[in-house]
């Protein structure tokens, strides 16, 4: 068995970080990050995240009728990004559309804003409608690990209001879960509670294999995790209180 010997501040690293107004970015999020698109370099996301997005394009032959808008920012970004916008549009508005400084998925590098590509695109409100060449990029996404991030019937839990422009990646077989189910990223969190090492949750998508999913609460000192090692495996941490263990395994 490999025993894995995981410090607490490891339940602020992962693909599956809840971000939201309760929980806020832990520690900087700056290295593994690259272009979303090599034709807008200065939009950047972490490597697995830009990788999954440049898939979905080719699948659905976007053909550039599709960009990104925005991907990660820093902390100071984030702060001008939203004090611009209170300025500009007024506190409904912002508290609508823009996180607070520190509690942005922006900030994660796993979140990214899209848009058509037109003449004209609002940085904050980018058009991607529910038809077309979005609603295409919309239904592969999952396949990928992307949710839409912020659905009108979710905007009580997440507590950001309606954005069809905004994808985050939580990696799969996490996205096609949420989708199935229904739901947000707040909520998947605290339903993986109910699954232990004991009793896994299990998703199968092809014949012959099967992913197993399961949560470890954090220790105050070291959380050790034993793991076979023919096993191909994922950690991710929370951002709350514990980890996401996700398993690959072949069925004989």
């Amino acid at each position: 068995m490999n025993r894995l010997s995981l410090e607490r501040n490891k339940i602020y690293q992962g693909n599956l970080l809840l971000v939201n107004g309760s929980c806020p970015i832990m520690g900087r999020r700056e290295r593994d990050l690259i272009p979303a698109d090599i034709h807008f370099p200065e939009i950047l996301m972490r490597h697995d995240a830009a990788v999954a997005l440049q898939q979905i394009l080719k699948e659905i032959d976007s053909a550039d009728r599709i960009v990104p808008v925005s991907g990660y920012r820093s902390k100071a970004e984030q702060t001008a990004i939203y004090e611009e916008t209170l300025k500009e549009k007024g506190e409904e508005f912002t508290g609508k559309y823009v996180a607070l400084p520190g509690h942005s998925e922006h900030q994660s590098g796993l979140a990214i804003d899209l848009g058509l590509n037109q003449e004209e695109i609002d940085f904050i409100c980018p058009d991607f409608p529910y038809e077309g060449i979005c609603e295409d990029f919309r239904k592969a996404a999952p396949d990928y690990g992307f949710i839409e991030r912020y659905a009108k019937e979710k905007e009580e839990i997440t507590g950001i209001s309606n954005e069809p422009w905004h994808f985050r990646y939580v990696g799969f077989p996490h996205s096609r879960i949420m989708l199935e189910k229904g739901l947000s990223l707040e909520e998947y969190t605290e339903f993986l509670k109910s699954y232990g090492e004991d009793n896994r949750l299990i998703y199968r998508r092809l014949e012959g294999a099967e992913i197993q999913i399961y949560y470890v609460p954090a220790k105050e000192g070291e959380t050790v995790i034993s793991m076979p090692e023919t096993e191909v495996y994922q950690l991710s941490g929370n951002n709350t209180d514990g980890f996401i263990v996700t398993v690959w395994r072949k069925i004989i």
